[in-house]
């Protein structure tokens, strides 16, 4: 089983919307797919509540309290951390990841957040000895903007797997109010988007 920590202290930096997509695209894959919500807010879990049965089956996990073992017989499990994670939780979530993703916006808040995450994330043995790997990916961006640029630039000064970037677009909310995702969508309505997941997708099955 791989298992895919999705983190930043940050919050609204679309963890949930990273983590609900990535199980989906999994799940649709054909792997057994579980997906974790250790986040008090539960928004993953509620969006698992309004999946419909027609579209790929994804186990889920209420985290938001306390870990508990995952079922057996998985190939994928996703974890939706929490904001705010304490270096305790970190620790715990981390030992359990075989790959760690972190969001990021193209916003210099965000950004510095995100770099206050990766030092503590550095403090962990397994992440200094680069036993697990962790990579940033680039969230709603908008392509030609400064802001964007200023983002890619930053992808570069750190030392960390660059997994690609995701457009903003609205279609994220309208398949997230029907428990669905872009990789759910009948034939070619989102392939273009779905090509944004590509690194991060390979990212995932290379931890395999």
């Amino acid at each position: 089983m791989i298992i895919v920590l999705v983190a930043n202290t940050k919050g609204g930096c679309g963890k949930t919307t990273v983590s609900t997509h990535l199980a989906a695209a999994l799940a649709g894959a054909g792997h057994r797919t579980a997906l974790a919500d250790a986040d008090r807010q539960r928004s993953s879990l509620e969006w698992t509540r309004l999946r419909p049965g027609t579209a790929a089956p994804i186990a889920v996990l209420d985290w938001s309290k306390s870990l508990s073992a995952p079922p057996k017989g998985l190939d994928r499990l996703v974890i939706d951390a929490p904001a705010g994670i304490k270096k305790k939780d970190a620790f715990e979530l981390v030992r359990m990841a075989d790959v760690i993703v972190v969001p990021v916006l193209p916003s210099v808040f965000d950004q510095g957040s995100t770099l206050a995450f990766l030092a503590r994330l550095s403090e962990l043995k397994s992440i200094r000895k680069n036993r697990k790997p962790v990579g940033v990916l680039r969230n709603r961006v908008r392509p030609r903007t400064r802001a964007t640029a200023r983002l890619a630039r930053f992808l570069v000064e750190i030392e960390h797997a660059d997994l690609g970037a995701l457009r903003d677009r609205a279609i994220y909310n309208d398949v997230a109010a029907e428990g669905l995702s872009i990789f759910d969508l009948p034939g070619g309505r989102a392939a273009g988007l779905q090509q944004d997941w590509a690194p991060l997708l390979g990212y995932v099955g290379r931890a395999g």
